[in-house]
């Protein structure tokens, strides 16, 4: 109460009545070291409902992980430890970034699956229960999380997973921001659950008529939970919101507003405080909390024998352990990468899953796969076995649990949010797969993963109208540049084979920020002269003019540097040194130094064209006032992809004249002599 009145603004109703339960979990319950946040054998703990951010910023605080009380007093404010929600890597101690309610769940969800996989990478033939690699993942979720349709999709795979490594607490206080949830919401969310196929538990507070917090059942069910390895457990934990406010419990007006001072005085004076003082934490109190810290040193100490034991007896798979730890490559890696020949032709989808099919036996810690789309997106592993409990693998795609071929199902957006679980969790490196078009229903966990700054590749095929048929409703126009607008995210559209081997490699050497592949169902050219350092620079020169000094530049990314390899020549032999650009990464581009941006696109060469099949947005940037831009500003059709190009002037004719055009703002369009 004190830290929102303080702030101005917060939401207090659902950390007042979850309090008992996260302290419950982080002082009894969960198994984690405040000394060492990032500990392997810990639990993870996810709050979904990152809103209720003191839930969890208390409990850091009162189990010694480095928050202070000043911390605490300093909610939501500039430079503070305390954000209005809680942000990965910002705070000690919080797994996840949340607030975008759903999203949390769908991490939890991940991370228990990336904790079964790593189990399989490295310890899978010890009884259940008896590695140092077993641990839970317990997370908080609200009202809102459990309306948001990302809830349906994740929470369904998870129990066709069956993450008995997973428990979920729903705090079912009947109230959201419109207050009573009856005006949005009626159905029986445990029925729900159990029809996902997960073990559904109830604790209910208000049951005797009276509000009792039963720590005792809570702590119950959570070791019920615990026992269940076959299932994930859903508990319904209802709660009075704000309790025990008592003018303001049980309304919307607590949700997410300060108390006011009244309200804050009357409530101490119900809990027995005193209502003159603000963040009082008596020393004996704190004292207590604070021995949390030592009961799990003692934990971790058991632990860590298990641990030792484990490493001398698996020194290659702890070497393992301790190359993936670090985001080290193998040595000699890259020899692994299929080179492709040179005047054959192949789509890059084509291209990506060979590659994915050659890293396999050297890159253990790469897996993924796709939402229903892994015979279009190639994201299938050749040989590997599927993902999957045994007596749900198939003729198609056989398997185990602790498989490596990811199946999401037709769940985009549920897909974003257990990459992003599984990259948080560590251990393991994920991609995952889709038609580029539908980036748009993954495009909340794309960007949680910019923000984050996690290393989840994105394979997205069908990038252009070059998919032909489908029609406009699957070819993407406006999607690259929606997605270029993305901080921190790189948008990777190689123009052939190759550049799509040179673009995995440089994606996989990066460990600090998420990647989108967007890949042709059309066949591409495979072309001399492509450089993966020019790849993995963003942007180099494929075609230079013939006498080295061109009067124009062309730049093109993907499926287009066709047309504009095929413009430069039709520009040459009309006397016009024309340069080809290939430019499959605008962000690794901008990365690099003036100087080299500059020995690429000379300053000096004003008469540019830029050439993508979507909106030109960006372009302009690269081609300049007199610049023009052969792009699509309009919505695609259904017909034979060579049809669209032509009907929709994306040809290397339309470059070329483009590129005159370009001339002739810069003065360079000489008439001829006629006559008298």
């Amino acid at each position: 109460m004190d830290a929102v009145e303080k702030a101005g603004s917060g939401h207090p109703g659902t950390a007042m009545s979850l309090a008992p339960a996260a302290y419950l979990l982080f002082q009894r319950t969960m198994r984690h070291d405040p000394t060492d946040p990032t500990w392997i054998g810990r639990d993870r703990f996810v709050l979904s409902c990152g809103h209720s951010s003191l839930t969890l910023y208390i409990q850091l605080y009162l189990s010694g992980y480095g928050l202070t009380l000043e911390d605490l007093e300093r909610l939501r404010q500039w430079d503070s430890r305390t954000p209005g929600h809680p942000e990965h890597g910002h705070t000690a101690g919080v797994e996840t970034t949340t607030g975008p309610l759903g999203q949390g769940l769908g991490n939890a969800v991940g991370m228990a699956m990336a904790a079964r996989r790593e189990r399989g990478l490295y310890d899978p033939d010890t009884a259940p229960g008896s590695s140092p690699f077993d641990h839970h993942i317990w997370c908080f979720v609200s009202d809102g999380d459990i309306e948001e349709g990302i809830s349906h999709e994740v929470s369904a795979l998870a129990g066709h997973q069956k993450l008995g490594n997973l428990t979920v607490v729903y705090d079912d206080n009947h109230i959201s921001i419109e207050d009573d949830t009856l005006i949005a919401k009626s159905e029986d969310v445990l029925k729900r659950y159990e029809a996902y196929g997960w073990q559904t538990l109830s604790v209910d507070w208000t049951e005797t008529g009276d509000y009792v917090e039963d720590v005792q059942a809570l702590h119950a069910a959570l070791e019920e939970s615990r026992a269940e390895t076959d299932r994930p457990t859903f508990i319904r934990l209802r709660t009075i919101i704000g309790w025990p406010a008592p003018n303001k419990q049980n309304t919307g007006k607590i949700h997410g507003s300060a108390l006011g001072a009244e309200e804050v005085a009357a409530t101490k004076r119900v809990l027995g405080m005193n209502p003159d003082k603000d963040f009082d934490v008596p020393a004996e109190v704190l004292q207590h909390a604070r021995e949390v810290a030592r009961r799990n040193h003692e934990g971790r100490a058991e632990w860590q024998k298990s641990y030792d034991a484990w490493r001398e007896a698996n020194p290659e798979r702890a070497a393992e352990l301790d190359r993936i730890s670090a985001h080290r490559l193998p040595d000699g890696w890259t020899q692994a990468l299929p080179q492709f020949e040179k005047g054959a032709s192949m789509a890059t989808r084509k291209a990506s899953g060979e590659v994915l099919s050659s890293l396999a036996p050297i890159l253990p810690e790469l897996w993924g796969g796709s939402a229903d789309l892994a015979e279009s997106n190639n994201t299938t592993m050749k040989g590997e076995p599927s993902f999957i409990p045994e007596e749900y693998q198939t003729k198609e795609f056989p398997g185990n649990r602790y498989g490596r071929t990811l199946h999401f199902g037709i769940r985009e957006h549920g897909m974003g949010a257990i990459l992003n679980g599984i990259a948080l969790h560590g251990g393991t490196r994920p991609y995952g797969g889709t038609f580029l078009v539908f980036s748009d229903y993954m495009r909340p966990a794309v960007r949680l993963a910019a923000l984050m700054k996690l290393p989840v590749t994105y394979v997205w095929t069908h990038d252009s109208i070059g998919l032909g048929e489908d029609g406009p409703t699957h070819q993407p126009i406006e999607h690259l540049w929606a997605l270029r607008a993305i901080p921190g995210l790189d948008v990777v559209r190689p123009g052939d084979a190759n550049e799509t081997a040179y673009a995995w490699k440089a994606i996989l050497e990066h460990s600090d920020r998420p990647a989108a592949l967007a890949l042709t169902r059309q066949n591409l050219p495979v072309y001399e002269g492509t450089s993966a350092e020019g790849v993995a620079r963003g942007g180099y020169i494929l075609r230079d003019a013939s006498d080295a000094q061109p009067q124009v530049i062309l730049i093109a990314t993907g499926s287009e540097v066709e047309l504009a390899v095929n413009g430069r020549d039709l520009l040459e032999a009309q006397g016009i040194p024309t340069r080809v650009v290939s430019m499959p990464c605008v962000e690794w581009f901008h990365g690099q130094d003036s100087a080299y941006r500059q020995s690429v696109l000379p300053p000096s060469v004003k008469a540019r064209v830029a050439v993508e099949a979507g909106v030109a947005l960006g372009w302009r940037e690269f081609v300049g006032e007199a610049g023009e831009v052969v792009s699509l500003e309009h919505f695609g059709a259904s017909a034979p992809y060579k049809t669209l190009y032509e009907q929709f002037g994306l040809t290397a004719e339309r470059v070329a004249a483009a590129a005159k055009a370009s001339l002739a703002k810069l003065g360079h369009d000489k008439g001829e002599t006629t006559g008298n």
